[in-house]
């Protein structure tokens, strides 16, 4: 009977390393994955099938490559294996949980992850497995974001639920802009248009082509993941028909 809460049967779940981090400057801060991890368990007990992408900003962005020295394949690559470190982490904080976990990875690293199938992800699912994407898309010069919005058409996804730090889509950045507006619901063709940087250009397109919707939500309010899966009203929803306001 608590399944009929949720609004979505299977999500994936778009968390940015920064999320991971808290207040922190770098690394995986302990209590806010134990309430991230917490989240997840409650949204699993609903019967939600559960697939999780973690970017791997909190230890190494790709936009730091030209200040290194390093080129952008290679930054890359090194992002892929932050976001390992995170999916570990992140199954290891799950199973502590009681929830059961498949890591799996774009890049071959058969000691700690799966190789992604995606009929195999999709058993595990089925299975009330919730699984976690690491590496990415397995190439150079694409976000992760571009890879959540890959897998969560791959795997068939009701929803992509991105989890920021900020309460949606804006028409510029809060952080810079006093009065920006806050959309309720907005098009994918609208986020194009207006340049608005809440995810990359190929991860909305790709999302627009395939008849993805997309969720932006606040991770850092309690209970939000919850919110988002049963359809409250928060955040921002990206989809084909969208509103200016």
């Amino acid at each position: 009977m608590a399944a009929a809460l949720a609004t979505y049967k299977r999500i994936l779940l778009k968390l940015s390393g920064e999320a991971l981090q808290g207040d922190d400057h770098f690394g995986i801060h302990p209590g806010i994955i134990g309430e991230i991890a917490s989240e997840i368990k409650e949204i699993h007990d609903l019967g939600v099938q559960i697939a999780i992408v973690a970017g791997g900003g909190n230890f190494f962005r790709g936009a730091r490559a030209g200040e290194l020295g390093i080129d952008r394949a290679s930054a890359d690559y090194m992002g892929m294996l932050a976001t390992m470190i995170n999916g570990v982490a992140l199954q290891n904080a799950l199973e502590k949980k009681g929830v059961h976990c498949r890591l799996i990875s774009a890049l071959a690293v058969q000691e700690i992850a799966e190789p992604f199938i995606p009929r195999r992800a999709v058993r595990h699912l089925e299975k009330g497995r919730v699984v976690i994407f690491a590496a990415g898309t397995g190439n150079p010069f694409f976000t992760t974001d571009t890879a959540a919005a890959l897998r969560a058409i791959e795997i068939k996804a009701d929803v992509l639920l991105k989890a920021t730090k900020v309460e949606g889509v804006y028409s510029d950045d809060p952080k810079k802009v006093k009065n920006a507006t806050k959309f309720t619901r907005i098009s994918y063709a609208d986020v194009l248009a207006k340049e608005l940087k809440i995810m990359d250009s190929t991860a909305i397109s790709l999302s627009k082509d395939n008849g993805l919707c997309i969720k932006i939500f606040d991770i850092t309010r309690r209970g939000n993941i919850r919110k988002a899966v049963c359809g409250d009203a928060i955040g921002t929803l990206i989809d084909l028909k969208g509103e200016d306001k």
